[in-house]
């Protein structure tokens, strides 16, 4: 499961997941990607579920690259517990994503391959999501 080593502190604030991605939201990596269409937190296990999805169809060709990364704790309370007394214990990571921003993306197999493996990637996710084609891109 995907989180950091070792964070400064243990829990943040929640924030605000306002407007477009300004950053990641072009392909850099590979010729074909999923761009998000909504905002959201993605989980550790979400994103490694999408990737088993997306190496699996693609037999373990080519190469893709995850551009998010969980970093951001969140917290819970326990079941049953009254207001107040603090904030809760934290209990796994999220990467928060706007709309736009790149969430996988894959090089080296046929165009066919790369959209239904990215496809099924995307099932996995809670978002949304668009199939993107480097603009350069020829067959």
């Amino acid at each position: 499961m995907l989180q950091p080593k070792k964070t400064k502190f243990r829990t943040q604030q929640k924030g605000r997941m306002k407007g477009n991605a300004q950053r990641g939201n072009q392909l850099v990596f590979g010729s074909f990607g999923i761009k998000t269409l909504e905002s959201c937190w993605l989980t550790g296990q979400q994103l490694e579920a999408a990737r088993q999805a997306v190496v699996r169809y693609m037999k373990r060709e080519g190469k893709i690259w995850i551009r998010v990364f969980p970093d951001k704790p969140f917290t819970k309370k326990p079941l049953e517990v009254r207001m107040g007394k603090g904030k809760g214990s934290p209990e796994g990571f999220v990467a928060p994503v706007t709309p736009g921003r790149m969430i996988i993306e894959a090089e080296g197999v046929p165009l066919e391959i790369a959209k239904e493996a990215l496809r099924l990637g995307a099932q996995k996710l809670p978002v949304t999501t668009k199939f993107v084609v480097r603009r350069d891109y020829v067959e």
